[in-house]
């Protein structure tokens, strides 16, 4: 499992290594630098010193020295050219001098040589490069060993304060598995880095959610138990009155009126369902596709026409616009229409007419169902939205979910449902959605 604290430790203690490897590279070229200086002026006040000496004749090293210890070699010839003195005959040097500071390259690598005319004589004194690298490289291993030798103590510290940072994340956590499931206040936000602020500020947020989600879950289930109990006790009466039925007729009634509530039981279940697939927090995202409201409208409009027959209502569409598309449930959008004709229809008294219309308004699609019914008071207009809610004294059978689900459809699909008198008295729903791209 992956551990922040070690990639912390890693990340933080490979940069420190990093750091200290390029800080060695820079002290090691800045003692090159340091040694080259001091030893160019070794190599000429060491050239000056021998102005005042006498070479004859070629000076044999003392006995007993080892060549390879002989790090500066000296030669000196005299104003003719000819060679007075070599300290190590077997070094491989320019035979000529070059008088000043200058770099010669042989078989033995390369050379940093001084050269300087001297009364009579030409004295010329060189020194291997790689004994000035040597002696850099040590000042800067000695320089960056305790550093490197700290690397333990260091990361042993990093490791440690790393901890110490991430504690307020451990408390949050052990605090968020200590909870119980029905616990979902926000959490505290007291103690809490600026950097895990986000992390809680988006917990919490979650948890609201999920609040409201249980509430409205907790609420839809009340709802609906104290709904349901009401048909059912009612086709519990029924079946009684049908067992105690005296005659033929009046069992033929007492089941008719069964088949009655078995229907408005089957309907209030079903549009039940069809509220809870429209709860945001239902599982199931919604599938977008490219729906013509046009045709939606006039499937909608066969559905219910032998019904609008039955009851002598005039249903119809006075305009359904070409390209009025939207993304969405295809499912859905045809329960909000449907559901839109039905109540319309089912409030409009007989004689009555019933029009659907789809258009665009200001660039967005509508749909209107306009209906000749009683209409709905404008102070009751924003209650009828609520689940289960039924006027006062309303007569017509019904769930009071229709108006619910449309509105929940209408949220899902970013589109807003605005109700208004219609032009012949009675209720104008206008279902309005969003411009292209818009949600």
């Amino acid at each position: 499992m992956r551990s922040l604290r070690r990639d912390l430790l890693l990340y933080v203690l490979g940069s420190v290594v990093a750091a200290f490897l390029f800080g060695g590279a820079a002290t090691y070229y800045m003692a090159r630098a340091e040694v080259d200086e001091v030893m160019d002026y070794h190599l000429r006040q060491f050239a000056l010193s021998l102005r005042d000496q006498r070479f004859g004749e070629p000076i044999t090293p003392p006995a007993g020295v080892p060549e390879e210890a002989l790090d500066i070699v000296i030669q000196i010839w005299d104003s003719r050219g000819l060679k007075l003195y070599l300290s190590n005959p077997h070094s491989q040097l320019p035979s000529t001098a070059q008088l000043g500071y200058s770099d010669a390259v042989t078989d033995e690598g390369r050379w940093r040589i001084f050269a300087v005319a001297l009364r009579d004589r030409v004295v010329q004194v060189a020194q291997p490069m790689r004994v000035r690298s040597r002696v850099a490289a040590s000042a800067a291993v000695r320089t960056l060993f305790p550093l490197f030798l700290m690397l333990p103590l260091l990361g042993g510290m990093i490791w440690y304060m790393v901890g110490r940072g991430l504690r307020p994340l451990d408390r949050l956590a052990r605090g968020v598995a200590q909870r119980r499931p029905d616990a979902l206040s926000p959490l505290p936000g007291e103690g809490v880095p600026s950097e895990a602020r986000p992390l809680v500020d988006a917990l919490n947020e979650l948890l609201g959610r999920l609040d409201r989600a249980l509430a409205n879950q907790r609420a839809f289930v009340a709802d609906a138990a104290h709904e349901l109990r009401t048909p059912l006790t009612a086709l519990q009466l029924q079946l009684q009155l049908t067992e105690r039925a005296s005659d033929e007729a009046e069992r033929k009634e007492a089941l008719l009126e069964l088949r009655r509530g078995l229907q408005r039981s089957i309907h209030l279940v079903g549009q039940l369902l069809t509220l809870a697939r429209q709860e945001p927090d239902s599982e199931g995202g919604m599938t977008p596709v490219s729906v013509d409201l046009a045709d939606l409208v006039g499937q909608a409009l066969a559905d219910h026409a032998a019904i609008a027959d039955q009851r002598q209502i005039d249903l119809g569409a006075d305009e359904r616009a070409a390209g009025t598309r939207v993304e969405g449930d295809a499912g859905a959008l045809r329960t909000l229409v449907g559901n839109l004709i039905d109540n319309a229809i089912r409030y409009t008294p007989a004689g009555g007419r019933v029009d659907v219309n789809v258009r665009r308004h200001d660039g967005v699609p509508v749909i209107e169902v306009a209906d000749t019914g009683p209409g709905i008071p404008p102070a009751e207009r924003a209650r009828v939205f609520d689940r289960f809610y039924r006027r006062a004294g309303e007569s017509q059978p019904g769930s009071g979910l229709g108006l619910a689900i449309v509105k929940a459809i209408a949220d899902r699909h970013g589109a807003r449902v605005e109700l208004d008198a219609a032009p012949a008295g009675g209720l104008l729903v206008r279902v309005v959605f969003p411009a292209a791209g818009a949600h």
